[in-house]
């Protein structure tokens, strides 16, 4: 009986001085779950990333090429918590369909259409819209056409303005003015997984931060058959987003959307000239440059995520 009264007067003293007796200690809140799914838009399969509560604010994430949602895959974690956040594969990209040429116009004003389908088909009335390459030419046909769903813009290298292009466009330049066959096989290089590589490492100060399954996944993905016409029919299209940067640079002087630019400053393809044109149509853009390549997140995804969270908790209310 002594012993049992000192074994619980001892547990009573220990509880008391670690406060086990009034509380347990905190824990760490869970990080978000991401969820996959695919749904049909217009015959097309659509594959999406998606986290957190859909009854808060939708931020949307647009990929560019070579790559897919996977991209966004340690970013959309870090918005999850408060925010509701979805990522998809356009057409030809990633898990979704690549449907034959033949049956599937390879343009930027499609790829916009599927994916303004994609949003209507999850029922997205209104989100933060972040793109990144290709997904920005992409949004802004999506913001143009539908102004009031935009509650604000995160650009990561997406651009709208021509001195953001760099001589490293120059082979793609010929091609859009003589869509010859010789022009067009002269671009086959950009698809190659060396290539691929290279884009995600040039202007990166430490390489080895560039996680190889990224660049692995994406040269996967464009050397299956027949990608390689689709990549290159994207190539030549893609002269019709520069006709166009005039249209997108009205929209964003008529409706101000608030609009952040996060930029990996060494980007061989996207200069840093267009980041802050921005500011040209939209005085209030935020501006802020890193110190890495063209695939910024795959090295500062902390420092642009912490960015990211900071510029929609002032501009995005439920």
């Amino acid at each position: 009986m002594k012993l049992n009264r000192l074994l619980a007067s001892t547990t009573l003293t220990v509880a008391m001085l670690t406060g086990a007796s009034a509380q347990a200690a905190p824990q760490p809140s869970p990080q978000p779950k991401v969820s996959h799914h695919f749904v049909e838009v217009q015959g097309v399969k659509i594959f999406y990333r998606e986290a957190g509560d859909p009854a808060k604010p939708t931020v949307l994430l647009m990929h560019g090429f070579p790559t897919s949602s996977f991209m966004y895959r340690e970013l959309i974690p870090k918005l999850a918590d408060r925010y509701h956040v979805v990522a998809p594969d356009m057409p030809g990209f990633g898990f979704s369909d690549s449907p034959d040429r033949a049956h599937y116009a390879y343009t930027f004003d499609n790829l916009a259409k599927t994916m303004d389908g994609f949003t209507e088909a999850l029922s997205l009335k209104r989100y933060a819209l972040e793109v990144f390459d290709y997904g920005a030419p992409v949004g802004w046909r999506m913001a143009v056409a539908h102004p009031e769903r935009i509650s604000a813009i995160i650009t990561q290298n997406g651009n709208a303005y021509e001195e953001g292009l760099s001589s490293g466009w120059s082979p793609i330049q010929r091609y859009w003015n003589d869509p010859s066959q010789a022009n067009r096989d002269a671009l086959r290089d950009f698809l190659s997984a060396p290539s691929i590589k290279w884009q995600y490492t040039q202007g990166v100060k430490d390489p080895d931060r560039v996680a190889p399954e990224a660049y692995t996944l994406d040269a996967a993905f464009v050397a299956r058959p027949g990608n390689d016409e689709i990549q290159l029919d994207l190539f030549k299209d893609y002269a019709n987003n520069v006709k166009r940067y005039p249209e997108f640079q009205a929209y964003f002087r008529k409706h101000q959307p608030p609009l952040l630019a996060v930029w990996g400053e060494h980007d061989p393809f996207f200069l840093p000239p267009g980041a802050t044109a921005f500011k040209r149509d939209i005085a209030k853009a935020q501006v802020y440059f890193y110190d890495t390549g063209h695939f910024a997140l795959e090295t500062h995804v902390d420092e642009i995520g912490d960015q990211i969270h900071r510029f929609l908790d002032a501009n995005v209310t439920p």
